[in-house]
């Protein structure tokens, strides 16, 4: 049997091992969007939660318009042309409508990448197109403390902007639920002080924060403490399918909207499945998000509930830009000397979190499951051993090993990686 796993800018053909029992997890088949950018205006015209976009910007002075970074695919260059002439229509001049680029603590998106990203030259040539910088203390606002005690400090180009709009897609998050909406604001625009309180162990390591919950998540709770700090905002949110076509769209009040799409994805991202395996195969979703090792963390997280205790999770990462940050390498650095219950004991004191180090954090989740294997060409040299998981050559080959180590030939393959959320469910 064949099976093709999203890699990089396409897919990786695995030839199966005879004599197994696979079963391919995929979403349902999603209804497409016939006409996205129609589809777009008529959400602008019939908002959730809101008055029309054409109304809400009539009068206004100017708008901040926020997207995601590079490792999300969202179809900007769809929704972007379509939102700025509405503003446009409205009256808005050009000059008073930005665009930032949501990149947390990530690096900015430039040059071609920056045009790949925004997805229409008029886009760029029309209005202003700026990264967010979350460690340039100047650039924030401060809005005070929130009831956990996270001080929150938002970019100031957003909370002065007369109109706030973040833009996004909704897609399964192994910390906050769900992608989209009010995260674009906290952590997208965060000053780094705000995000490394976020992402400390007081938030990661409560069971609430994972894939697929909103109930009782502390992060999400706290990030809608933080929408109505900021007085609000409003968002358009995407849904693609497993070829990347749009799948739906809405516009509205940034909370309620948000909770619209996630209704509707919910649907389609959560797969129950019936047994564990102790063999599950999966990607860390292709292009962009397989980019680095940072991000491929994900592709390891989404599947754990499936994975058979002491199992084999097998994933597929081109890694094309390596490991990620430097601090994310120091992070990874740390957890080889002192160990995973080290590294764990290490960050439980903390208050807030070194950068990126929440990534190692999140593979330990995979961690004490199961076994990691990690096929990834991008990752060369010591940058092999600085991921703390077993490198593989062969995929083919370490399903085959994973299964006469079992002696189950039972498994599991989730081409689309953690797009996907297969969820236990014996009955």
């Amino acid at each position: 049997m064949r099976v093709e796993l999203n890699y990089g800018r396409g897919m990786l053909p695995v030839e199966l091992p005879d004599g197994l029992d696979v079963q391919v997890i995929r979403k349902p088949a999603m209804p497409v969007l016939p006409d996205p950018k129609a589809a777009t205006a008529a959400a602008l015209a019939k908002p959730i939660g809101a008055s029309p976009l054409r109304e809400l910007a009539r009068g206004r002075e100017n708008c901040c318009i926020l997207i995601c970074d590079i490792t999300r695919p969202v179809p900007n260059g769809t929704i972007l042309p379509v939102l700025i002439r509405e503003l446009l229509d409205a009256g808005m001049k050009p000059a008073d409508i930005v665009v930032v680029v949501a990149t947390g603590l990530h690096r900015p998106n430039e040059g071609a990448e920056l045009a790949e990203l925004v997805g229409d030259p008029w886009v760029l040539k029309t209005v202003r197109v700026e990264n967010h910088f979350a460690r340039n203390d100047a650039d924030h606002v401060d809005l005070g403390t929130t009831k956990r005690g996270t001080r929150v400090k938002l970019d100031r180009r957003l909370v002065e902007a007369d109109l706030r709009i973040a833009t996004g897609l909704v897609e399964p998050h192994f910390m906050a639920g769900w992608s989209g909406g009010r995260k674009v604001i906290v952590p997208g625009v965060a000053h780094a002080e705000t995000i490394t309180r976020l992402h400390s162990a007081a938030f990661m390591e409560h069971p609430n924060a994972a894939n697929c919950v909103l109930e009782g998540n502390p992060l999400h709770e706290e990030q809608i403490e933080v929408m109505g700090m900021l007085g609000g905002a409003f968002a358009v949110n995407t849904v693609i399918d497993d070829h990347r076509r749009m799948s739906h769209v809405n516009f509205g009040e940034i909370v309620a909207s948000h909770a619209d799409a996630v209704a509707y994805v919910r649907r389609y991202a959560e797969v129950p499945v019936r047994r564990r395996f102790a063999t599950v195969v999966t990607s860390a979703a292709g292009y962009p998000l397989d980019k680095t090792y940072y991000q491929t963390v994900k592709g390891m997280v989404a599947p754990v509930d499936i994975l058979a205790p002491g199992g084999d999770l097998i994933v597929a990462s081109a890694c094309s830009e390596g490991m990620g940050s430097h601090e994310y390498v120091e992070a990874q650095r740390r957890l080889l000397a002192q160990g995973n219950a080290g590294f764990l004991d290490g960050i439980k004191a903390k208050t807030r979190a070194e950068i990126d180090e929440w990534q190692t954090e999140m593979q330990l989740k995979a961690a004490r499951v199961g076994a990691i294997h990690l096929y990834a060409e991008g990752l060369k040299g010591d940058q092999r051993g600085l991921t703390g998981v077993t490198m593989i050559d062969d995929v083919r080959a370490a399903i085959a090993a994973s299964v006469a180590r079992s002696g189950d030939r039972h498994v599991a393959v989730i081409p689309e990686g953690p797009y996907v959320v297969p969820q236990y469910r014996p009955q």
